[in-house]
């Protein structure tokens, strides 16, 4: 940025969220030698970027722009994770396929390019690689390389720290912004000088800028999550299995997912009805992080259905043919949901951007997506 003068304590941006969004948003500025202060109202982030899976998911992104921001945002975390001393407690992805038409979905994905590097294990491949989730009818699996994942209730906080260490970024936590008019931010504990400003602000679509908001018909997500004591084994890589073939758009969209999804609604309808697919991921302790459910409205009810809980149970008992170790942590989380879109960036004025992922996938596409969003503004105005 080209240098200029300011008053002792001002900041070239203020970021608005200490979620992951806002996070990366945090350090792509400060990569650009920009001074940045990011204000969040909680005394630490304590929405949907610690109730995640921690998993930077890029093989199942829509084809396209998301996966290509995905593979980014993978490349950005394996860099930016041990320098901030967060561990990567397992790499990769295993679906698992239990149908005719799951394995044909898997076909057509590795004939795109998304499918590189990725291959197809049949049973006995799969039976020999990962025994543990050989269930009797595992036709095989689609294993990929590229994921990565972390404890997001220990990253957030661990990367948060770090951008203060390393990158001289300051953070005002327990602070709600009350009015963003650069170089006037309004907070609850007192003034912030900035010449710009990004918000983050997740499912919040009442505080700032609400009427900007409004014109994106956002609704949010509400989903169940799990832990489960450990398995006694150890996961070879993030799990899915048949049901994600048809909530992914990097597969739902492929024309061989019509076929898997009129039988998995007559065979699944439930599942299909809450929302549920399989994701499975180990902790450094053996516990498993293991989800989800949809259900959306514009105020999801804080009542989440035990049956949502049992379904995802079921589908990891069916992909594992291993019955589930018992549950010894569940939550609920909410995030913002587009119809029409994977993420939104608004500009109410010349020196503010709103910023939202609106698909559930801020972890994966979140570094990728600061990066080229700070490019565009600051690039602009430096």
């Amino acid at each position: 940025m080209a240098a200029s003068a300011r008053i002792d304590g001002d900041y070239d941006l203020a970021v608005v969220g200490a979620g992951i969004v806002g996070l990366a948003h945090a350090y792509a500025a400060a990569r650009r030698g920009a001074r940045v202060v990011v204000i969040e109202r909680d005394l630490a982030a304590n929405g949907a970027s610690i109730r995640n899976f921690g998993f930077i998911t890029v093989t199942g992104q829509a084809r396209g722009d998301v996966w290509r921001l995905a593979m980014r945002t993978r490349d950005l975390w394996a860099d930016i994770a041990p320098a901030a001393g967060v561990p990567i407690e397992h790499h990769g992805l295993v679906l698992t396929l239990r149908r005719p038409e799951s394995v044909a979905v898997a076909e057509a994905f590795l004939a795109t390019e998304m499918g590189e590097a990725c291959e197809l294990l049949d049973a006995a491949a799969l039976a020999a690689r990962h025994p543990e989730l050989a269930a009797p009818d595992t036709l095989g699996a689609l294993a990929s390389p590229h994921e990565l994942r972390v404890e997001s209730r220990a990253a957030l906080p661990r990367l948060a720290a770090w951008l203060a260490e390393t990158h001289r970024v300051d953070f005002r936590f327990g602070a709600a912004a009350l009015g963003v008019e650069p170089p006037l931010m309004r907070t609850s504990r007192g003034d912030v000088r900035a010449r710009r400003a990004v918000l983050c602000p997740g499912d919040d679509f009442s505080g700032l800028f609400p009427e900007r908001l409004a014109a994106f018909n956002l609704t949010r997500c509400r989903l169940s999550m799990l832990r489960l004591a450990d398995p006694g084994f150890r996961l070879p890589a993030g799990v899915m299995s048949d049901l994600g073939l048809v909530r992914y758009a990097g597969y739902s969209a492929l024309p061989e997912a019509e076929a898997l999804r009129r039988r998995l609604e007559a065979e699944q309808a439930r599942h299909l009805a809450n929302g549920v697919h399989l994701i499975a991921v180990q902790s450094a302790d053996g516990s498993l992080v293991v989800g989800d459910s949809h259900h959306y409205g514009e105020a999801p009810s804080p009542f989440a259905p035990a049956e949502a809980e049992a379904l995802i149970l079921d589908e990891y008992q069916r992909a594992t043919g291993r019955a589930p170790p018992p549950v010894v942590e569940r939550w609920t989380g909410t995030y913002a949901v587009a119809q029409d879109r994977t993420w939104l960036v608004d500009a109410p004025s010349d020196d503010v951007r709103l910023v939202l992922v609106t698909a559930g996938c801020g972890a994966s596409i979140g570094f990728g997506l600061g990066e080229q969003v700070m490019a565009s503004f600051l690039g602009a105005q430096s």
